[in-house]
């Protein structure tokens, strides 16, 4: 199978190559500079989509990136990164005479309003309600394939939680205060916490890109999701006793606020209660179910 990647040079997009040529499936990426194996998305916005089974979009400016301040060039930024790269694609998609079979766009579980009761599955309905939940819904409609197309190419959407793994995301800005002795919870602790191993989350993607006989017009939403259900303080406790350090300074919420800014803080402070229930029904199996099993892989341990 050949598969066209956007954003394939990122933290997911790596895994994803590697799981997927190891499988004998031919990539090519599509980045913002040229390079052996690359295009650029001027060369898809004037030249269409190459040939190809498989669509997958990952592009977009990091949300946690600690280097910039939360402003409204910096959320611009959020937006246009994901929504324009995946326009391009999809309209490329739409516009090809021969299109892939498959179409998988990743986002987040940012479209569920926070809370520590309510558990979200795939079929549970949204509305948007803060900044991060309407990126998500702009996101994924400018995702959606005219009807035509549809009938051509499965649409999938995937929604990961935290993505955790041993050479960025998440835990790269984790490890070295947990390391030191200085982990702890952020906030209250309770929060859910929805996280994925890398892996795992690699493995969805290429599940999704297999062919499926019957199509909708509407896309199939997998939520990205380990089954485990946990609060920060479990996550942090599990990750302390991982790596054999206390875990005894809490972060207040207040400066979570003040360093990161409240509409980007939430991501940390608040959480929803995600469930992979059509995830599990396709046939997945997860490789890391549980945060043991998962931290223990990524530490080394």
């Amino acid at each position: 199978m050949r598969v066209v990647i956007g954003g394939g040079s990122g933290f997911v997009g790596r895994e994803l190559t590697r799981l997927l040529k190891s499988k004998g499936h031919e990539i090519t990426l599509i980045s913002r500079q040229p390079g052996p194996g690359k295009i650029t998305w001027a060369d898809v916005e004037s030249g269409g989509l190459p040939p190809c089974e498989g669509a997958v979009n990952l592009a977009g400016e990091s949300i946690m990136n600690p280097l910039r301040w939360w402003n409204e060039s910096y959320k611009k930024d959020l937006v246009s990164s994901r929504v324009n790269t995946t326009r391009i694609l999809a309209q490329a998609i739409a516009a090809s005479s021969t299109p892939p079979h498959s179409w998988v766009l990743v986002t987040g579980v940012a479209c569920y309003k926070p809370s520590l009761q309510t558990q979200y599955t795939e079929e549970s309905e949204w509305t948007p309600f803060d900044f991060l939940s309407r990126l998500v819904k702009e996101w994924e409609a400018a995702g959606q394939l005219p009807e035509n197309s549809a009938k051509k190419t499965r649409q999938v959407i995937i929604r990961p939680g935290a993505v955790l793994g041993r050479d960025g995301g998440a835990m790269k800005q984790m490890l070295i205060p947990f390391w030191l002795g200085l982990g702890g919870t952020l906030g209250s602790g309770r929060q859910p916490f929805p996280w994925i191993h890398l892996s795992d989350l690699a493995g969805i993607i290429a599940h999704a890109l297999e062919p499926k006989e019957e199509l909708s017009t509407e896309p199939d939403v997998l939520n990205g999701v380990a089954p485990a259900l946990n609060t920060n303080f479990e996550f942090t406790k599990e990750l302390g006793r991982t790596l054999k350090r206390p875990t005894i300074f809490p972060v207040p919420g207040f400066f979570l606020d003040v360093f990161l800014g409240s509409e980007r803080a939430v991501i940390l402070t608040q959480g929803q209660k995600v469930v992979p229930k059509k995830t599990l029904e396709s046939g997945f199996k997860f490789q890391y179910p549980d945060l043991t099993s998962a931290l223990k892989e990524i530490v080394g341990y």
